[in-house]
């Protein structure tokens, strides 16, 4: 879900986690109507990436790894001043991430023509038809684009999540030293403010990209946070010096594909989305390599301090295979009985 503003930003989290708010229906009330009082054509709640799955999408790796790293370039060039990291951060964060409803880079992706995107409409989506109660605001906004980078398809939003909550995902673990603890902060603001509690939709992939975030920052002035790769930058000579590229690939995984890895979907959302999942099981058995998560065991113990959800019961290969064996049990009574 896209996630730089926020209804409840006068609050932070850390407050809503250690209980000096109670969160009542006025605030809920005023949640949404925040929300839809600012949504715009850009606004989009979830993505979708089953829809329209088969069509071609051009790879867009190459021209979003030039954006980063041209102004990653540029900061440097232009750096004035003692080596302080933390500006370095909230530089890139200005130029890339954003305090609004959609971040620069994330905004520039939903609308240049250099990069190719899977659009889906609402009415398209998975998140048509289903009663209102249960998918919130995503009923009253749009359903953002899905790109391609490294082979993985994945939401617009994602981009989002990366430099926006990566940065505070980076700012907790810097005052506390620990990922497990930044962690919970992050799984927090994903229940409470920015997917669970307005859409019903919990992100296993939001989670995975605000780490991911965290740990770019990292690699900006650490080596090895990339595995055998040093920082991407250096201080030589009073000035920052970029060392290396830096590259969407050492981010990007299955993880981040909502088709590969699902949403949670709240009680309500649940058994409306496993319905609207079926429809996709006669693609899923002529394609299944389509809906099958690469490196799948390293890339969850990767993660394992996420507070991700298990949900490969709603997986395509579990809900199909259901089917499947639902299809063969009518077949055998059907046989019996004649």
């Amino acid at each position: 879900m896209n996630q730089t503003g926020s209804a409840f930003s006068f609050y932070t989290v850390e407050q809503v986690i250690e209980g000096r708010i109670k969160l009542t229906r006025a605030v809920v009330l005023t949640g949404l109507m925040t929300v839809l009082s600012v949504s715009t054509p850009l606004f989009a709640s979830e993505t979708d990436q089953f829809s329209n799955r088969m069509m071609p999408v051009q790879d867009s790796a190459e021209i979003l790894d030039r954006r980063v790293n041209e102004v990653i370039a540029a900061i440097a060039a232009d750096w004035r001043g003692k080596p302080d990291q933390r500006r370095f951060v909230k530089k890139i964060y200005k130029k890339l991430g954003g305090f609004h409803w959609v971040d620069k880079l994330e905004r520039w992706v939903m609308e240049s023509d250099q990069v190719d995107r899977l659009e889906v409409h609402r009415r398209d989506s998975i998140y048509a038809g289903h009663p209102i109660w249960s998918i919130r605001i995503t009923g009253f906004t749009g359903v953002g684009p899905s790109i391609r980078v490294d082979d993985t398809l994945f939401g617009s939003d994602k981009i989002g999540h990366f430099f926006s909550q990566g940065r505070k995902f980076y700012h907790r673990w810097l005052r506390t030293g620990n990922e497990a603890r930044a962690a919970r902060w992050s799984a927090l603001t994903e229940k409470v403010l920015f997917g669970q509690f307005f859409t019903g939709s919990y992100s296993n992939a939001d989670l995975v990209a605000n780490y991911e975030g965290h740990r770019f920052y990292r690699s900006l002035f650490e080596d090895n946070i990339i595995p055998g790769k040093p920082a991407i930058l250096v201080w030589q000579k009073e000035q920052w010096q970029v060392q290396r590229p830096f590259s969407w690939t050492d981010h990007i995984n299955d993880l981040w594909d909502e088709a590969l890895h699902p949403n949670h979907f709240g009680r309500l959302l649940r058994p409306h989305m496993i319905k609207r999942l079926k429809t996709f099981c006669d693609e899923y058995r002529s394609e299944p390599a389509a809906y099958t998560i690469q490196n799948e065991t390293a890339l969850f113990l990767r993660y394992q301090h996420l507070g991700l959800r298990d949900t490969r019961d709603i997986r395509l290969s579990a809900i199909c295979h259901e089917d499947d064996h639902t299809a063969d049990n009518v077949s055998e009574v059907s046989g019996v009985a004649g």
